[in-house]
């Protein structure tokens, strides 16, 4: 019994690897969130590129495509800024299978969103 616990418990580490590293933040990903007091609708929309704990790419912004900035990744949490009119719109959020959940901070409104990949 012991021998199939000692071979099992590598093996289920392996696999958990495996499912971790499937989870890929690189790549276009879309959205929206309401926006306050008149519950407009924002687009969001992201392009991200993860080289080991760096996190880059752009955000697009009526105004065009910017760069993200101060982005740092670690396991499924990552964190950027995007520079707007004005400041920065400070971002966090969590990457999941088949989504990524985002907090953004944005002209003092606390927004929560879900993102999915776009082709």
């Amino acid at each position: 019994m012991k021998k199939k616990i000692f071979a099992t418990a590598p093996l289920m580490m392996l696999m958990a690897i495996c499912f971790a590293a499937a989870v890929d933040l690189n790549g276009k990903w879309t959205g929206s969130a309401k926006l306050a007091p008149d519950s407009t609708l924002l687009t969001l929309s992201y392009n991200f590129k993860v080289d080991s704990d760096k996190l880059t790419g752009t955000a697009h912004m009526p105004q065009g495509d910017v760069n993200i900035t101060d982005g740092m990744i670690n396991g499924n949490d990552f964190s950027f800024n995007v520079p707007v009119p004005g400041g920065n719109a400070p971002h966090t959020g969590k990457l999941y299978p088949d989504s990524i959940k985002m907090h953004i901070v944005y002209k003092g409104q606390h927004l929560n969103t879900v993102l999915k990949r776009s082709n």
